[in-house]
């Protein structure tokens, strides 16, 4: 997929759980997390036409999302908020990840609508800033901020960059749409795995503790990955749908991804060390 960034067109890439541990929950509920993200070479695009009159507009519908709902408005409008900015913006998105999937689209898009228009709007807000706002629209939406393959705790929000090794993976998505907001309700989540360190990550039992709650929910789910751990250690990305492997080139990825059931849909995607817009902010 062309990741290229241009004056208007804006890259919003996929992300990866390369494992999900739940380890505690917090007073006010929100699940304590830790996980390692790493960024995809395939995923959204959005496209920028600035306004003189202040408004937000989305120009691309998206069924099932109402306009004043999507992050990407949502972003626009929290970055004017924040600043006092009097421009507005025109986007237009160009939807490739799925929603209910797991790789983060909707966080991603929101956070390259921070990213971009703290540029063409001319803010000059640290990243630090763009992450405080990313974490109103949502957890993940501050990793793709940060910018880079990273060690994540809290809600998602506390973030250590981390070393990856070079790898490509084969991604199927399921036909199915998962709700995250049900699969952390569920009775049956194991919410109390030990906490590990960064420096554990090569020895640790890693595993996505959502995986099971969704398999038992989800057969397509299951399905799907039943058929992947073939190539090797399988696994759930976020709370799904979506499953991965991983493969050391890109020849054994693509011929892995064909010999899938003709009906399923997938991808091969290469990581990524760093975000396309990383150095949007300081």
């Amino acid at each position: 997929m062309d990741f290229t960034v241009n004056a208007k067109s804006y890259p919003a890439p996929a992300k990866l759980n390369l494992f999900l541990h739940v380890v505690g929950r917090r007073p006010d509920g929100y699940h304590l997390l830790q996980s390692v993200f790493r960024f995809l070479d395939y995923g959204d695009r959005l496209h920028f036409k600035l306004r003189q009159d202040g408004r937000v507009t989305r120009t691309t519908d998206l069924p099932g999302v109402p306009q004043e709902k999507d992050l990407v408005v949502r972003a626009a409008r929290l970055l004017q908020e924040a600043t006092g900015c009097t421009l507005g913006v025109d986007i237009a998105v160009e939807k490739h990840l799925p929603m209910g999937g797991g790789l983060g689209g909707g966080s991603s898009d929101a956070a390259t609508v921070l990213l971009a228009l703290n540029r063409l709007w001319h803010l000059a807000l640290p990243r630090v800033e763009l992450q405080r706002l990313g974490l109103q629209l949502g957890a993940d939406v501050p990793v793709f901020v940060f910018g880079e393959s990273a060690f994540a705790e809290g809600v998602g929000e506390l973030l250590q960059p981390v070393s990856l090794p070079p790898a490509w993976y084969v991604v199927i998505v399921p036909a199915v749409a998962v709700a995250t907001a049900e699969i952390f309700a569920a009775p049956e989540l194991t919410r109390d795995t030990t906490s590990i360190k960064m420096c554990d990550l090569s020895t640790a039992q890693l595993r996505n503790d959502l995986q099971a709650v969704v398999c038992a929910r989800y057969p397509e789910v299951a399905t799907c990955l039943n058929w992947l751990e073939q190539f090797g250690n399988a696994r759930m990305t976020g709370s799904g749908a979506c499953v991965f492997a991983e493969f050391a080139t890109q020849h054994e990825a693509h011929q892995a991804l064909a010999r899938k059931p003709a009906k399923w849909q997938g991808f091969v995607a290469q990581g990524l060390d760093r975000h396309p817009l990383r150095d949007y902010a300081d």
